[in-house]
């Protein structure tokens, strides 16, 4: 009934999906890396069962993708396909669920949004997350309802790639166990759920032997990462959250979403949408509950918009809500579009993380002498002058830094003659470690509007031991 498009909804989708793959992988050359996506594309060197910050998905993604390009847009195919595929799938659970057109707006509606674009543009775990938790999501359903022993087999594959690719990809497993619990209790007796668990652990053990190993080390530092030490509530946090994720799945989309979630219910006697409905209230909920103690990134709550927009498209269509549905597409993509345009033109005010980075490490390399090694200041930088040094050199921190892979990956007790590039003045500290210290150069650059950011070069001889 709202289709936009002269082509029938299977088609429609096919060329919004090809659209923005093709879109995303050319917008993606002109974007210098993220200092994070640096950091991941590292792994991808290092394959390993479990990382310190993160599970291993996104470096088995990235180290394949390696094989096509380690440009800037190759790095970023992990996203190009993991949401162009999480699209997919949205549209053939969308149709077995309901109707071709209501698939069709689900994908318009996921499509447009500035939070699924910022996922085709930045690599980071949230892209196999995405992936994984839209096939989990996909495979289970057809297993809850249809009982077909190779949906059974599938979800239990796309659970366990799901928890290699983000912890939180547990809160899925949460909301299934609650659908089961209180709408499906048949389904404990099947002999097929077990099967499932058996496959998902399986596919789990080798990172859970690696966290084993180095004594839960990932897991504690995503607890304290994700967690506030104390209890003292923070209304302004939790409301930087509400209104945040009004801002990031558009407010017109979010208001309908959440209005009928709360309000109606319409949900609650049809099982079908009872499993939608609690795959997503489940993630939601609990990001709201922990942003009452600690800030919450937006991206955190992604996952909850995959089951989210097939029930805002059966929503607007049950309702009826095709001019709520029009403004909400239009405010998202003027949303988008401001988000691409300043990215791609004002990036030193939209993402100053990223601004700068590329040109300070050219200058880097212009004052390196054979033999030299490589340092930064925190674990972003030393990714980042691997990344863009000629022949990616591997670098470390020459600073004490938060604790990182880098740490669990150094072996040597003695810092090397070389260079150290540094995102504010640090020849103080320097000394402390090398008994040779000598600044360089600089390069500032604009930060923000008004600000700037200077980085600075050191070169250091004579270290001394690491602390």
């Amino acid at each position: 009934m709202y289709n936009f498009f002269s082509l029938k909804p299977k088609k429609s989708v096919y060329f919004i999906i090809l659209f923005l793959a093709i879109f995303s992988t050319l917008y993606n050359a002109f974007l210098p890396l993220h200092g994070d996506e640096a950091y991941y594309w590292m792994w991808s060197h290092h394959l390993q069962s479990g990382y310190y910050d993160h599970p291993p998905m996104i470096a088995y993604l990235i180290y394949l993708t390696n094989f096509i390009s380690e440009s800037q847009w190759g790095v970023r195919l992990v996203n190009v396909f993991s949401f162009s595929i999480a699209a997919l799938y949205i549209f053939k659970l969308s149709s077995e669920m309901f109707d071709e057109q209501i698939a069709l707006n689900a994908v318009i509606i996921f499509s447009s949004v500035i939070l699924v674009h910022a996922g085709y543009i930045i690599t980071t775990p949230d892209s196999p997350l995405i992936l994984f938790w839209t096939l989990s999501l996909y495979y289970t359903y057809r297993a809850l309802f249809y009982n077909k022993w190779s949906d059974f087999i599938l979800a239990g594959i796309m659970l366990g790639f799901m928890m290699l690719s983000k912890y939180t990809a547990i809160l899925f497993i949460l909301g299934v166990i609650l659908f089961i619990l209180l709408k499906r209790r048949d389904i404990l007796l099947n002999i097929k759920f077990y099967i499932v668990s058996i496959i998902a652990l399986a596919i789990v053990f080798p990172m859970l032997l690696w966290n084993y190993e180095n004594d839960w080390i990932s897991f504690y530092f995503q607890l304290d990462h994700g967690s506030s030490k104390s209890y003292e509530i923070s209304f302004s946090s939790a409301l930087e959250y509400i209104l945040g994720q009004f801002m990031v799945f558009s407010p017109v989309f979010a208001a309908l979403l959440f209005f009928y979630l709360v309000k109606d219910k319409f949900y609650i006697k049809e099982n079908k949408l009872f499993f939608l409905a609690l795959v997503t209230l489940t993630t939601l909920l609990f990001f709201l509950y922990k942003s009452l103690f600690k800030s919450m990134a937006l991206n955190y709550a992604a996952p909850a918009y995959i089951s989210g927009v097939i029930l805002l498209a059966y929503i607007i269509s049950k309702h009826e809500l095709k001019k709520s549905f029009k403004i909400g597409l239009y405010i998202a993509l003027f949303l988008t579009i401001i988000g691409r345009l300043g990215l791609l033109f004002y990036l030193e005010i939209f993402q100053d993380r990223m601004y700068g980075n590329k040109e300070a490490i050219a200058l880097v390399q212009k004052h390196s002498q054979a033999g030299d090694a490589f340092y930064g200041d925190h674990l972003t930088t030393a990714a980042l002058l691997t990344y863009y040094l000629p022949a990616h050199p591997q670098a470390d921190l020459a600073l004490p830094s938060r604790f990182s892979q880098y740490d669990m990956w150094r072996k040597k007790d003695y810092l090397k003659d070389g260079l150290v590039l540094t995102r504010d003045p640090e020849e103080v500290s320097l000394k402390n470690l090398y008994q040779n210290v000598q600044l360089l150069d600089t390069l500032s650059v604009q930060k923000g509007t008004h600000e700037s950011k200077t980085f600075y070069i050191y070169r250091v001889r004579d270290g001394v031991q690491l602390p």
